[in-house]
């Protein structure tokens, strides 16, 4: 994906990370945590432009939770009122045990896509993420039984190699699909000429999705619509909508990026274009 491909108006993918699985209400009281909460802002998220939620479950003390059944609840929720929304699970964590890591994989239907962490992370002062090969392996495998189209996050230049070795040991379905993140700590240093590296860098025929952690999430998105590449945007990683003003919702931070993507004459995507897009089996299977 190019520039080449901005300029023939491919459609943008806009996904919307509602919650994630470190800050909460603490951190922006707008932040969706329980099944109900998560199933309106995916509704509210669908409706302002976003084709994808990405879902991360919590228990009832907002804590995360890897658990089956959290994410079942979840995704029923949000069908019950959301349209027609590609539905996208976390298996990321931070000092989990690789089974749970699994969890989110197995509702009924399974999800269309989950992300797949291609490498180590620090997390906090004494915590990493350790997303071992065999770990990535595991869950490739099992995205692949059940039907899952994964999501490669991509958080730094090594994980961009491990994207290529991935491939020398495993088939992936075409287009191969990667989140490029900059921001902070483990995370590729947010300049321009990084994303540039990154894009340049991808496997042949690869699409992306660009990130932008905090202040860096609206010109990282600027970019990724440039380059003819999809674009994040959420509550996961960026709680304000600009400098000392908290972002009402998700769907606000959504309806900018597809208000800019306008501007700069690409479509948004429907759900049902970025299936297409994506090579995805269906919400039904």
């Amino acid at each position: 994906m190019t520039y080449t491909d901005y300029l023939a108006g491919e459609p943008v993918i806009l996904t919307a990370a509602l919650t994630g699985g470190v800050h909460g209400k603490e951190a922006n009281p707008n932040l969706p945590e329980t099944p109900e909460e998560i199933g309106r802002a995916a509704a509210a998220a669908e409706e302002a432009g976003a084709a994808v939620v990405h879902v991360h479950a919590r228990t009832d003390s907002g804590e995360r939770s890897f658990a089956t059944e959290r994410f079942q609840a979840i995704d029923d929720t949000i069908r019950d009122h959301a349209d027609d929304v590609v539905i996208q699970h976390s298996t990321g964590g931070t000092g989990a045990p690789d089974e749970l890591r699994h969890q989110p994989l197995r509702t009924d239907p399974a999800p269309e896509m989950a992300s797949l962490d291609m490498g180590p992370l620090n997390r906090y002062d004494h915590l990493t993420s350790e997303n071992t090969r065999g770990l990535v392996d595991s869950l490739h495998a099992e995205m692949v039984e059940r039907g899952i189209k994964p999501e490669l996050e991509v958080f730094n230049d090594g994980h961009l190699n491990e994207v290529h070795g991935l491939l020398e040991r495993r088939e992936l379905a075409d287009p191969v699909y990667a989140t490029l993140i900059c921001g902070p700590g483990t995370l590729t240093r947010p300049r321009p000429r990084n994303f540039l590296n990154l894009v340049s860098n991808l496997p042949e025929g690869a699409a992306f999705n660009m990130l932008g952690f905090g202040r860096h999430q609206l010109p990282f998105a600027t970019m990724g619509v440039l380059f003819g590449g999809h674009v994040r945007v959420g509550l996961e990683d960026n709680v304000y909508y600009e400098a000392g003003e908290l972002a009402e919702s998700n769907a606000q931070l959504v309806e900018r990026v597809a208000g800019l993507a306008d501007e700069l004459g690409r479509p948004v995507a429907t759900p049902d274009e970025a299936r297409e897009l994506l090579g995805l089996r269906g919400r039904d299977g």
